[in-house]
């Protein structure tokens, strides 16, 4: 092994050690904390995927709908008189030092359909109210969907560091120690044999 036998060496290989551990238990909390907050973000992304899911299907339904009772050519007339979907602010928050997404929609923003205004069709109406909530769902999913992921390789990001501590440098310095630990006790060992030599020579000469 390629260290010094010395114990200023030893004592140096103790204090590493001794900070290994104590990172290792910071890194062990920090996953199991992680862990417990995937979880509740997983939750939230299968309500939301199910509210998303749910939202299509009705605004299918209510294009179907309107398709039948004012006709196709009418319905494509109005989709194209929608206002653009409300601005969208991109900013960030902090989940146990992971940084995600948060994204805020200004849903009042947006202006009348004009088309089925003017018209006033019901069923027009309820379809282009429709597809705007699936835009709402699908923004709240991309959300949590995206935090979810960045949890998820925070977590095993941090699993291989509390793997690489645990069944690597740990062992590994702790198998440096015990070399030094047993080098110096072989060391006073000489040394004290050597003592009583030279201790018995004297006496004899």
């Amino acid at each position: 092994m390629e260290i010094k036998p010395t114990r200023s060496e030893l004592m140096k290989l103790k204090k590493k050690i001794k900070l290994a551990k104590s990172g290792h238990n910071l890194l062990k909390k920090k996953r199991d904390g992680l862990i417990i907050e995937f979880f509740e973000v997983l939750k939230q992304a299968k309500t939301v995927r199910k509210e998303l899911t749910d939202a299509y299907k009705k605004a299918h339904y209510n294009a179907d709908v309107a398709s039948s009772v004012e006709g196709v050519f009418p319905l494509k007339t109005a989709a194209m008189t929608v206002s653009p979907y409300a601005q969208i602010e991109l900013s960030s928050k902090n989940i146990m030092g992971v940084v995600v997404p948060k994204i805020k929609t200004d849903k009042g923003a947006g202006k009348p359909h004009i088309y089925s205004y003017i018209r006033g069709s019901i069923a027009i109406d309820e379809a282009i109210s429709a597809y705007k909530q699936v835009l709402d769902k699908a923004v709240s999913a991309a959300e949590v969907e995206t935090a979810m992921l960045k949890l998820l390789q925070e977590i095993e990001k941090t699993k291989r560091r509390v793997n690489a501590l645990e069944f690597s440098l740990i062992p590994k310095m702790q198998k440096e120690a015990s070399f030094v630990t047993l080098r110096l006790e072989e060391m006073e060992r000489e040394n004290t044999f050597r003592l009583k030599r030279i201790k018995s020579r004297i006496k004899s000469a």
